[in-house]
């Protein structure tokens, strides 16, 4: 079993206060504030790491489902729109998109849509984030 951390340090006021997150491995450290989260404002928030880990995770997962099936990716390049809305009173991730675009020698589109769409549902990150309605835009360039 891999296990990964990640921490979190907050001061002050939700409103005013300021914080930084980062990673275990030590790759990333990053401020963020209300500012950066709800606004434009300057810094990181966690919808846009989620999202990071959405898109790596969907890459790296449809990397190796084409593999099972003997198709070596040149390219797999993902992003992540997390949306972060209002339910009620209440700020919730409110849905993903993912769109991908990819090179794959050796495919044809519909295989690669339906091998998309099958990934979509099954990566560790969208698993775990499965009570969020996630859409994807897949797309083979040559």
């Amino acid at each position: 079993m891999t296990i990964r951390t990640a921490e979190a340090f907050w001061e002050g006021n939700s409103k005013d206060g300021k914080g930084k997150m980062s990673l275990g491995s030590g790759a990333f450290e990053g401020a963020y504030s209300h500012s950066s989260r709800f606004e434009d404002g300057n810094g990181t928030n966690p919808e846009e790491l989620l999202g990071a880990a959405h898109a790596g995770c969907f890459s790296m997962a449809l990397s190796s489902e084409l593999g099972k099936i003997g198709l070596a990716p040149q390219s797999i390049h993902t992003r992540a729109q997390v949306t972060l809305g209002k339910i009620g009173d209440k700020n919730r991730i409110t849905s993903i998109h993912l769109e991908t675009e990819a090179r794959v020698p050796g495919i044809t589109p519909e295989q690669f849509h339906d091998i998309a769409e099958a990934t979509r549902t099954s990566c560790p990150v969208s698993v775990a984030l499965a009570s969020v309605p996630i859409t994807l835009d897949a797309k083979l360039i040559s």
